[in-house]
């Protein structure tokens, strides 16, 4: 029985030395594969093309300003491996555009660069969306833009337009590399620059410094996304983000009308009204003519549910008018009636509170019934409407 029991132990501690000499040296392998890896990574065995133009990799600036780029991206794992799975709801659709437009299937990795493909995105410029358009170029290439829509956001919109734009300024500069150039500085921006260096290929263009990395950003983008596994991003067809699955509605409102409303008739919650549709800016979906996107199989019986719960927050709004008295303001009103001063603005599309005054009608969905305070009576009950919830 000793016997046994000294072996037991003898083999124990063993194992233990074994496994700790595997970990270890499972550990400074891992630390040296990492380190190699990253060095075979900025290895480019094959041509490498920009919308089938070449990259010039025999050129030392080309090819550092390339493995900056690429090094970049590989030490932002989490930003990869996003880009991976957004890539696969995202992507069929921009290569669908780009094929129906016979433009270059490489141009959807600017969309990588420019947003990480994040349809709420901004810029400390003004550019906003997965395409990152400013306002101005936004507008011209047809996308409403103000304070109540902003298409920038809405993914099908803004692919058609990024299209657009980037077959008018390969029409203007006769290259894709130069047009993605232009894309991320403005066309004017570059001419200039053509002009007064007299030099007319990107690779050898000083720029500004973003624009001098924008096109390596893209191609690292590509290279990653070409080959995930080589560096060693392993996904499996679960792991993929899958492709948004909706049905389409149209729908006229000759007034505001609020989200809510339109995610009851949806059978849904407000909040997934507005991830499927990110250009509607705030609560309300403004007068006008609007296509929506609602969840898949949300469209049967939609217009009857929307328009029965519509006419019953019609019939709410009409109890729920309060004129505001002189000596009130936001807050002594939100008080009265138990909510908050922003839900207030919200319900009357207020920006700034100091716009009240005396004389001025508000919505005002409340449960709590009130007395005014300036009552000349004070002996007489005075009975307000109960102010409730739509």
């Amino acid at each position: 029985m000793n016997y046994l029991y000294q072996l037991s132990r003898v083999i124990l501690i063993v194992t233990i030395i074994i496994a700790s000499a595997i970990n270890v040296e499972a550990q400074t392998g891992w630390h040296q594969s990492v380190g190699q890896s990253l060095i075979n990574a900025l290895k480019i065995s094959e041509p490498l093309t920009f919308c089938h133009e070449p990259v010039p990799l025999s050129d030392p600036d080309v090819k550092e300003r390339l493995e900056r780029e690429l090094l970049v991206s590989l030490d932002n794992s989490d930003d990869v491996i996003l880009w991976l799975k957004r890539a696969n709801r995202y992507f069929p659709h921009i290569e669908k555009v780009l094929k129906n437009n016979s433009l270059p299937d490489d141009l959807k990795y600017i969309v990588i660069a420019e947003s990480s493909l994040k349809p709420l995105a901004t810029s400390n410029k003004g550019a906003v969306g997965f395409w990152q358009f400013i306002e101005n170029t936004g507008v011209k290439y047809g996308m409403k833009i103000n304070n109540d829509i902003d298409e920038r956001r809405n993914f099908f919109t803004s692919t058609e337009a990024a299209t657009a734009y980037l077959k008018d300024l390969y029409a203007l500069f006769g290259s894709w590399t130069l047009a993605a150039a232009a894309y991320n500085m403005g066309e004017e921006g570059l001419k200039t620059e053509m002009l007064v260096q007299k030099v007319n290929n990107y690779y050898q263009l000083y720029l500004n410094q973003e624009t001098q990395r924008y096109v390596f950003r893209i191609l690292a983008a590509k290279i990653i996304l070409s080959n995930p596994e080589k560096y060693g991003y392993y996904l499996t067809e679960e792991d993929l983000y899958k492709p948004v699955q909706f049905d389409r509605v149209e729908i006229t409102a000759n007034q505001p009308v609020p989200l809510y409303i339109i995610a009851q008739a949806a059978n849904t919650y407000f909040k997934v009204v507005k991830d499927l549709n990110p250009h509607i800016k705030n609560y309300y979906l403004p007068a006008g003519k609007h296509d929506l996107l609602l969840p898949k199989g949300a469209a049967s019986g939609f217009s009857e549910r929307y328009e029965n719960l519509l006419k019953q927050w019609l019939d709410e709004k009409i109890k729920s008018v309060y004129t505001v008295k002189k000596g009130d303001n936001l807050s002594t009103i939100a008080k009265r009636f138990n909510v908050s001063v922003k839900a207030i603005m919200i319900w009357n599309g207020i920006s700034n509170a100091k716009d009240v005054s005396s004389g001025n009608q508000l919505f005002i969905f409340s449960n709590t019934t009130f007395k005014p305070e300036n009552n000349a009576d004070e002996n007489k009950t005075v009975e307000d409407p109960v102010l409730q919830l739509p």
